[in-house]
């Protein structure tokens, strides 16, 4: 990964977008990593695993006896109700 200072990156912006394109930026302010520039395609990668990984657990959750939002909502207006 390639790391650049942020005053660099302002003023290297657009050499940074083209490298970004192969491979995410770290960008530093002050020593230390406060952000990082990558490709959209990695982006959208990156949001479809943490998709995939969640709607996973939903199902898990499901098959482990959990209820989903509309069984949980009519359970507690029955129980509000009976109170």
């Amino acid at each position: 990964m390639k790391e650049t200072a942020a005053a660099e990156a302002k003023d290297k912006f657009g050499e940074l977008l083209e490298i970004a394109k192969s491979e995410p930026v770290a960008i530093e302010d002050e020593g230390r990593q406060v952000a990082v520039l990558l490709s959209f395609a990695e982006y959208q990668r990156l949001i479809d695993l943490e998709d995939r990984y969640w709607g996973e657990k939903a199902v898990k959750a499901l098959d482990s006896g959990f209820v989903a939002e509309p069984e949980a909502t009519e359970w507690l207006r029955k129980k509000l109700s009976d109170a």
